[in-house]
């Protein structure tokens, strides 16, 4: 699986051109499913903020691209319509498109649903993550973004990068976003950490992360 880890979504030239790169195609050309459930798990989140992801009226830009076919993934949904139905949606679709919320949440349900375990066979599919759906990608998140009281309340996520991700640096909306913040926040984690701008993202494939930018970013652990 290649993947194009944002903090705000495909938000500028430099993201678009680089999740054009990895579909090998114009995104005009490629289908693409998206994947709210994240939402679902965090408290600033609402049925109107999801509805707004998968409308394309989201401030990051995500689902409003001009794919050739999009569809809706609900993660909570899959357990019980068994896995002979979904796995060939998920193995058609050129991209996957994982909203923003809570990254336990989400990890939850990749799990449950079995997507988590079918990600790495998926060689040619990008996943395209907006702040919590880059998370999930991480082994830890760190206990400050944990949110939705999984088991434990354990930090622990997907594990298919061996960094972390601190989103929405210095963003307008989130005051507690600084650099000061990600830097406390990376102390308590053992691996490499990122903290990325709305700006940012990370493309990873064969396990090798390349940031691309038109903001600010900045490696605290490497």
């Amino acid at each position: 699986m290649k993947l194009l880890l944002t903090s705000g979504g495909v938000s500028n030239a430099s993201i678009h051109a680089a999740l054009c790169g990895l579909l090998g195609k114009p995104v005009a050309e490629a289908s693409a499913l998206c994947i709210p459930t994240a939402e679902y798990g965090h408290p600033w989140c609402t049925p109107a903020s999801a509805w707004r992801f998968v409308a394309g009226h989201s401030p990051a830009p995500m689902c409003d691209l001009g794919w050739r076919s999009l569809g809706l993934l609900e993660l909570t949904a899959l357990p019980s319509i068994g896995a002979e139905r979904w796995v060939p949606w998920v193995q058609e679709a050129d991209a996957l498109l994982v909203d923003g919320g809570d990254a336990a949440y989400l990890g939850h349900w990749l799990r449950q649903s079995g997507l988590a375990e079918l990600l790495p066979s998926l060689a040619s599919t990008v996943w395209v993550g907006v702040s919590a759906g880059s998370m999930v990608m991480a082994p830890r998140i760190g206990p400050a973004f944990v949110g939705w009281p999984s088991p434990g309340a354990s930090d622990e996520t997907l594990g298919l990068v061996d960094f972390s991700i601190f989103p929405h640096l210095n963003h307008p909306d989130m005051p507690h976003n600084t650099l000061a913040h990600a830097e406390q926040w990376a102390a308590a984690l053992p691996g490499p950490c990122y903290a990325i701008d709305d700006q940012t993202a990370i493309q990873v494939v064969d396990g090798v992360p390349e940031v691309i930018s038109e903001g600010h970013w900045q490696q605290l652990k490497g």
